[in-house]
């Protein structure tokens, strides 16, 4: 359910608000969590089945990383699951993208296309994995503690105000929020303002930019001239900015409406001096994430030169993907990589 539609705004947001607020401390947890199944049904058919049955196993797959750790056992069970989680990830997402470029290969040798796979998305499923995977890694690493309450752990996975744009939450971040929340007339205040902000962001700027950027994009190539060129760049690097940071400050403003606190995930990404300062401040959670479960496990920049230089061209790549499921995205990533290696 996007933060957009007038359903969430004047039915499910003042329902949910009612119900948390009207209940007591211990069933809090179980409202949001109703909700947050709720929100991720509505635009996924059946997979709400997929994704309770992931929180499961991500959930007493930490238990038994916790019971065996420190032993090969526990690493085994880590591997498993880190690979369990991306071919669930990469058949939802990826699977198409997959048996397209597969069939592109045999058409050359008369082979029959296979036919392309209708998946439905899971809303949220990059979001969701990437919080899987995060908190089992750091149980693993002890960074955290495996949460003993499947309330608490399905929350985390699942809450609703982070699951359709982010930020990226580490487990470690919100597990004494899971457990105790104090909710004052004051962060709700907050969490109404930023909320407010971001819906503007979005509404009235990301919106309304948009239009002369499609239209622009539509064009013939042969029709473009220079000022439709830049007009169109403009807006669409005003749009794209307006429109994630937006729904960023939604997430945030709806978590603090409920007690959390959720970590800022832009900082004036277009003030940037370099392409490293960018990448700093551009969805700064997502960023973190590849640092800390991918580009460090790499051997990040310990190992020799060239290693630290495929390191990143391959981290952003990947980070390309993560974005969508086409080769456009890919190159994207190789392009941000590319300056970083300069």
């Amino acid at each position: 359910m996007l933060f957009t539609e007038p359903t969430f705004l004047f039915v499910f947001l003042p329902l949910v608000l009612a119900a948390y607020f009207a209940a007591g401390t211990a069933l809090r947890n179980w409202i949001l969590l109703v909700a947050s199944v709720i929100s991720s049904a509505r635009g996924a058919g059946a997979s709400p089945w997929l994704v309770l049955g992931s929180i499961g196993f991500n959930y007493l797959a930490a238990l038994a990383i916790a019971r065996r750790r420190g032993t090969a056992s526990a690493r085994r069970v880590l591997i498993a699951t880190v690979a369990i989680n991306l071919v669930v990830l990469g058949i939802f997402k990826y699977a198409a993208f997959a048996v397209g470029n597969l069939n592109v290969l045999i058409a050359g040798i008369g082979v029959e296309p296979f036919a392309v796979p209708e998946v439905l998305l899971p809303i949220g499923i990059s979001f969701f994995t990437f919080h899987a995977i995060s908190y089992v890694v750091d149980v693993y690493r002890q960074d955290a503690s495996a949460q003993n309450r499947p309330v608490e752990a399905a929350l985390y996975l699942l809450v609703f105000p982070q699951l359709t744009a982010g930020p990226i939450i580490r487990y470690r971040q919100i597990a004494d929020q899971l457990r105790s929340r104090v909710n004052t007339a004051s962060d709700f205040a907050y969490g109404i303002r930023r909320f407010v902000i971001g819906l503007g962001k979005k509404m009235l700027i990301a919106n309304t930019l948009a239009v002369p950027a499609d239209q622009i994009f539509a064009m013939a190539p042969g029709e473009v001239t220079a000022a439709h060129a830049w007009i169109a760049v403009t807006c669409y690097t005003l749009q794209i900015y307006f429109d994630f940071s937006g729904y960023s400050d939604m997430a945030i403003g709806l978590g603090r409406m409920f007690g959390f606190r959720f970590p800022e995930n832009f900082s004036y990404p277009y003030i940037a001096s370099s392409v490293q300062d960018f990448w700093r401040r551009w969805h700064i959670s997502l960023s973190a994430w590849f640092r800390d479960y991918l580009y460090i496990p790499l051997g990040g920049n310990r190992a020799s030169t060239a290693r630290t230089y495929f390191n990143l061209i391959l981290v952003f790549f990947l980070c390309g993907l993560w974005h969508g499921a086409s080769w456009t995205f890919g190159a994207w990533g190789v392009f941000h990589g590319g300056f970083l290696v300069i």
